[in-house]
């Protein structure tokens, strides 16, 4: 059985997704992007390591002090009657007793062993995965001393699906077929290509637009009932007023309007000893701009019935819980600068 839900995500600030290395060029530090279409992205592996991290510290915060006072000595039924209280079944799952926060990251301690697998033995200080818990039971772990498990929960990248561009007119929500097409978004009444459209039914039908250093002729349609009902789970205070400023633009040009208006941000160091600026450390980096919309899935696959796996059930319980995170500590780098908060919107999409 395979479960799916839509992921939808609106950056409340600027996104910094790293390469990882400096480059020669318009700026320093480069964001990842598409290979294919050059298009700036949030990779799946940045969206499942940094909810794998919040999933544990949800569950560590679970605990109380008391608990944690000696956690791999306590009895199973201590921790339900604890759990209990909070009334939230992901929590009472029978393997997170040996819950670490270690589990949240990538393990350090692959080849340890215990004798006769007696998790009793394990020192929250020194020992890597667990094995055990929900945690590494839907995120996948790796150990000697047992069988390695794929994760259950499988992410997808988080695409782009509308831009905001600052024009003559205000600020623009671009897209294309290619980015709704990507959402499950078909537009089956824009036959030409070639043609930019303003998706609103209060602007005059036709004109021409500026999107940063390209001015474009536009033609006026009504905007898709699809993406009206969707905005309005997105952008919920209409803070944004995205719905009448969606632009349609052809495919060929996306790419270019996208990667010609990305933020970039000038950062110098600062000399520890003077507290002045840094000589010859000035660097420039580059972000997707907050009001950024973007879209892509999460998959759940529930394994056939056994005490040995997670239902599909709890495991979606958790991730709705934790998706709270996004908001308050962000994604990818630099989030103590000023970068990385999204809000991640979770919509059911089917089960087969």
């Amino acid at each position: 059985m395979m479960k799916a839900k839509n992921v939808y995500a609106i950056a409340s600030d600027p996104i910094y997704i790293g390469t990882g290395g400096y480059t020669i060029g318009r700026v320093d530090n480069t964001i990842v992007r598409d290979p294919i279409t050059r298009i700036p992205k949030i990779p799946g592996t940045s969206v499942a390591g940094t909810m794998r991290f919040y999933s544990a510290l949800e569950l560590q915060f679970a605990f109380t002090d008391e608990y944690r006072v000696e956690p791999r000595r306590r009895e199973g039924k201590k921790i339900h009657e604890m759990i209990n209280e909070k009334k939230v079944d992901w929590y009472s799952y029978e393997g997170n007793k040996w819950a670490l926060m270690k589990c949240a990251g990538q393990d350090d301690r692959p080849n340890e062993s215990y004798p006769n697998d007696d998790f009793s033995l394990m020192d929250a200080e020194k020992s890597g995965h667990c094995g055990k818990c929900i945690i590494c039971k839907t995120f996948g772990y790796s150990k000697k001393n047992k069988s390695s498990q794929q994760g259950l929960v499988f992410f997808s990248d988080l695409n782009i699906l509308l831009f905001p561009v600052y024009t003559r007119a205000g600020v623009k929500w671009i897209t294309s077929k290619q980015l709704l097409g990507l959402a499950n978004i078909l537009l089956d009444d824009f036959s030409n290509d070639n043609e930019v459209f303003l998706l609103s039914d209060k602007e005059k039908k036709q004109g021409t637009i500026n999107l940063g250093w390209i001015n474009l002729p536009y033609k006026t349609k009504n905007s898709l009932p699809s993406i009206s009902k969707l905005l309005q789970s997105v952008d919920e205070d209409n803070k944004y007023n995205i719905i009448e400023n969606i632009v349609l633009v052809p495919d060929k040009l996306i790419s270019q309007i996208i990667n010609s208006n990305l933020e970039v941000r000038t950062s110098v160091s600062i000399d520890p000893l003077t507290g002045a600026a840094k000589e010859n450390a000035l660097f420039t980096s580059e972000a997707i701009p907050r009001g950024t919309i973007f879209s892509g899935d999460i998959r759940i696959m529930e394994r056939p019935v056994s005490n040995e796996y997670p239902n599909a059930e709890i495991i979606e319980t958790m991730i709705n819980e934790v998706a709270k995170y996004y908001e308050i500590f962000g994604i990818g780098g630099m989030v103590t600068r000023g970068f990385g908060r999204i809000k991640i919107i979770l919509q059911n999409q089917f089960s087969k």
